[in-house]
């Protein structure tokens, strides 16, 4: 039973958000093999000032070992 949480600067409409949803869940089910009713897919808007502080630091830096795909930007 996957959960996905996808954080991301605020603005994108609720259709984008609902396509990125829908395209997360495609790719779950067709790389785990989850039916589609398995996985849940939430969306989190963060400010761009907030971003560092919010997403970078405890997510991301603090967290190595759950990154798979690293960004390619550096908040310092």
């Amino acid at each position: 039973m996957p959960h996905v949480v996808v954080k991301l600067y605020s603005g994108q409409s609720n259709q984008q958000k609902a396509a990125l949803a829908e395209s997360v869940t495609k790719a779950v089910m067709d790389t785990l093999g989850y039916g589609q009713n398995s996985v849940s897919v939430g969306i989190e808007d963060v400010e761009p000032k907030d971003w560092a502080s919010q997403v970078y630091g405890p997510d991301i830096v603090d967290k190595p070992e759950t990154i798979f795909k690293k960004p390619g930007y550096d908040t310092h």
